[in-house]
């Protein structure tokens, strides 16, 4: 019998999939990954100061992080369907990764060139995407966990959108305690520590995600 065939025979009778679930399921996932990862940053490093967020980096910061999450959370909510098309959500992260590019791009040009080097590698750059990492794996624990209970197919593609989702929470926790100041290091060490979780999470969906 082939796969195919199984899926069906298996499926007939079920009915519909609970409304919502997948939702529920990545929305109390993320929650928990977000609390998690705020208390680390705080109780590691603590936070920066309320005046700094007058400055345009901290609030880039916030805003990469969040349109990060959003997206990725859209695409993870796909793959935990099977056979759910991602096209518009793979479009919608990578253009959220584009354009923090583009603007880290911007920002490094505006910046006379003699202080260039020093705000993109800022004072932390080999520490950030660690930073990010290391606050990120409640969320990919969490986040992997809902998903096993849901029934993606495609288990690499689906951990690497629930690594993306966990680093985009944990960047948003760690722009909380994290002082640099020129939106081109932002740019730059936020991304690779995301998509370090995300690689992190495609080599654990095979192993994790597996149903």
């Amino acid at each position: 019998m082939r796969t195919d065939e199984l899926i069906g025979l298996l499926a007939q009778g079920a009915g519909a999939a609970p409304r919502g679930v997948v939702g529920r399921r990545l929305g109390a996932a993320m929650l928990l990954g977000l609390l998690a990862g705020v208390a680390i940053a705080f109780a590691w490093l603590g936070f920066i100061p309320a005046e700094s967020y007058a400055f345009a980096a901290p609030r880039f910061k916030l805003a990469y992080a969040a349109a990060m999450a959003l997206a990725a959370a859209w695409l993870a909510s796909r793959l935990a369907r099977p056979g759910a098309p991602t096209g518009p959500a793979s479009a919608a992260t990578a253009l959220v990764l584009l354009a923090a590019a583009a603007v880290g791009v911007a920002a490094w040009l505006a910046t006379p060139q003699e202080l260039r080097a020093k705000g993109l590698l800022g004072h932390s750059w080999w520490d950030c995407p660690w930073f990010v990492l290391t606050i990120s794996l409640p969320a990919l624990a969490a986040l992997l966990w809902a998903m096993r209970g849901l029934a993606p197919t495609r288990a690499r593609a689906a951990g690497f959108a629930a690594g993306l989702l966990a680093g985009a929470i944990g960047a948003l926790a760690y722009a909380l305690a994290c002082t640099e100041m020129a939106m081109s290091f932002v740019a730059a060490w936020y991304t690779i520590g995301i998509l370090m979780v995300g690689a992190l999470g495609a080599l654990l969906g095979p192993r994790v995600l597996r149903w």
